[in-house]
């Protein structure tokens, strides 16, 4: 169990600091569309729990592992919709919502934006690749040196 924990902890940190690297990267690129070349990204402190999540896909990931990769990223791209839907929800309710899809006609209730299907099927793939044992395999090993005399 507390193997399990940790692991869950790890995929969890190693989630909320990838969302967040994209958030910032995908919202510098609005900046460069508007030849603004600050590249000026933003992201929420609220936002590092919600990419978290991503580490509950861990388990269906192993689930999914043998499904083709429309499968595994259209049931990602739908769980990260479901999810950014309930937490826009729980957080409109404080007004602490920082996203507001509402200038875009593919909004659902300003929460969700239908046109962002592909980023979340990518990022759920991702995701899953952060999330595999592979994945932690690789890190746990730490560097590899190699002796180049």
């Amino acid at each position: 169990m507390k193997k399990a924990f940790k692991t869950f902890l790890h995929n969890f940190i190693r989630c909320g600091i990838t969302g967040w690297c994209m958030e910032i990267l995908f919202t510098s690129l609005d900046s460069f569309r508007r030849r603004d070349m600050k590249l000026r990204g933003n992201t929420s402190v609220w936002m590092f729990p919600i990419y978290g999540c991503a580490a509950f896909l861990a388990p269906l990931g192993r689930l999914l592992s043998k499904k083709s990769v429309w499968i595994r990223g259209l049931t990602y791209m739908s769980l990260i919709f479901s999810t950014e839907y309930i937490t826009g929800s729980l957080l409109n309710r404080r007004t602490l919502c920082p996203w507001d899809y509402g200038r875009s006609r593919w909004n659902i209730k300003r929460l969700i934006r239908l046109d962002y299907a592909p980023f979340w099927f990518l990022a759920g793939l991702l995701f899953e690749g952060l999330t595999s044992p592979a994945a932690k395999d690789r890190t746990d090993n730490g560097p590899v040196l190699t002796n180049s005399h």
